[in-house]
């Protein structure tokens, strides 16, 4: 007696190549090739950038020297910093031009593994993660230094001039980007939540006001010790934290309709 073959759902809902397949030791050495990749690509930009370092600090650093009394500089206190700062800085910049291509090589080594409806759904994530991150970069960049910096010119005592040191408005700099650049993927973090079942839509909103309140906390942790830089990171962090929730209702009933 011999059993009838039992029918297997369609090819397309299922991972389509070789790769999916593959032993731990192929994977593994895929993994290694696209990380060679990131690494190259990130290189490239950088000796691409080196020799425009120190134009590239003075962009940079514009939203400081704006706000410098007539005749002040901003000083080195380390000889080393007058190189070491825009080599950082470069190299940092690098790593931030080349995120497209490290989600592209990330997306195409998790994509063989993924169904169809997977890849219809994360692929345009990836897409949000990265427009949002230079978004979040941007927003610091433009809006956040120039009303930080005008704060702190303002309030500085009678008898104290104000003169940075290169090295330390860097680090200020280079750790403000990336809390907005991260608090910019809030939306994305929610849908991904969401989406693999760790919470629900409903549960967001229920947990709204402890959010609100994590997100001052987090703007405290990872700003300058002042109230107006915690609240340009917290207070974005919650309407991205609300966008979040109603693309989150957006996405999951888009996903019950891809078959």
């Amino acid at each position: 007696m011999t059993l009838p073959d039992s029918p297997l759902p369609p090819a397309e809902n299922h991972p389509t190549t070789d790769e999916a397949s593959m032993p731990l030791v192929e994977h593994l050495i895929e993994l290694r090739k696209r990380l060679l990749l990131c690494l190259s690509v990130v290189m490239v930009i950088f000796f691409s950038l080196l020799t425009f370092s120190n134009t590239l600090y003075a962009f940079v650093a514009k939203p400081i020297r704006d706000q410098l009394p007539p005749g002040t500089t901003m000083i080195a206190t380390d000889i080393t910093s007058t190189f070491l700062a825009p080599f950082k800085l470069t190299f940092v910049l690098a790593i931030f031009l080349a995120i497209p291509v490290i989600l592209h090589q990330l997306w195409k080594f998790i994509a063989p593994g993924l169904y169809a409806k997977e890849r219809r759904l994360v692929l345009p994530l990836l897409i949000s993660s990265v427009i949002l991150f230079y978004m979040g970069v941007a927003f610091a960049y433009f809006i956040t230094f120039p009303l930080i910096m005008t704060f702190f010119a303002t309030t500085t005592p009678i008898g104290v001039q104000l003169t940075p040191d290169i090295q330390k408005y860097l680090d200020i700099a280079l750790k403000l980007f990336f809390a907005f650049g991260a608090a910019f993927e809030i939306p994305v973090a929610t849908v991904l939540c969401v989406w693999s079942g760790l919470t629900t839509v409903a549960a967001l909103k229920e947990k709204r006001p402890y959010m609100i309140v994590g997100f001052f906390i987090i703007g405290m942790l990872l700003t300058p010790p002042d109230a107006l830089s915690q609240i340009l990171l917290s207070v974005p962090m919650c309407l991205l934290f609300e966008a979040g929730i109603l693309f989150s209702q957006w996405f999951i009933s888009r996903s019950k309709k891809i078959p």
